[in-house]
């Protein structure tokens, strides 16, 4: 039983912090085969040069809002006086997860998301694989339930 205690707990977490009804949806029933012993994690294969330049290419670039290991600022969840919510945390206890790597890239590039964010765009600014970089830090900070969810349920749609 203590095996599933830790998974458990990480999925309650991001349920309870998660606003989008499709990642309760996914959670519950990540939740459900973790119980029942019926889910593999999938295993990370990352390059650690390539999660050592992202995070120094973060804290450089991004950890002035996001704050610099991916925690978000204080108070992320309340909105500001225009209404707008605070850079979120990417460390995998928000919602970054719900996207796809390309989705992650374009709001990178582009800024945003859009109608919520007052991200800047990168474009001209980081090169294609300082963003590659960036987003593979980002995914090693996940906790292994939550890339796994990622992984299958947005990344590659099983």
């Amino acid at each position: 039983m203590k095996k599933c205690l830790l998974p458990t707990l990480t999925i309650t977490g991001f349920i309870l912090m998660s606003g989008c009804t499709d990642s309760i949806s996914t959670a519950n029933k990540l939740l459900q085969q973790i119980q029942q012993g019926q889910t593999e994690i999938v295993e990370r294969n990352f390059d650690p040069a390539q999660i050592t330049r992202g995070r120094a290419i973060f804290r450089e670039n991004c950890a002035v809002c996001h704050g610099p290991n991916a925690e978000a600022t204080p108070n992320w969840r309340k909105p500001l006086e225009n209404g707008r919510y605070p850079p979120p945390p990417l460390d995998g206890t928000a919602h970054a997860w719900h996207h796809s790597t390309e989705e992650l890239k374009r709001f990178i590039l582009k800024g945003g998301p859009p109608g919520e964010g007052r991200m800047p765009g990168w474009e001209g600014k980081l090169t294609e694989q300082e963003i590659e970089d960036i987003l593979v830090w980002i995914k090693s900070l996940w906790p292994d339930e939550v890339y796994d969810a990622w992984y299958k349920r947005i990344e590659h749609r099983q």
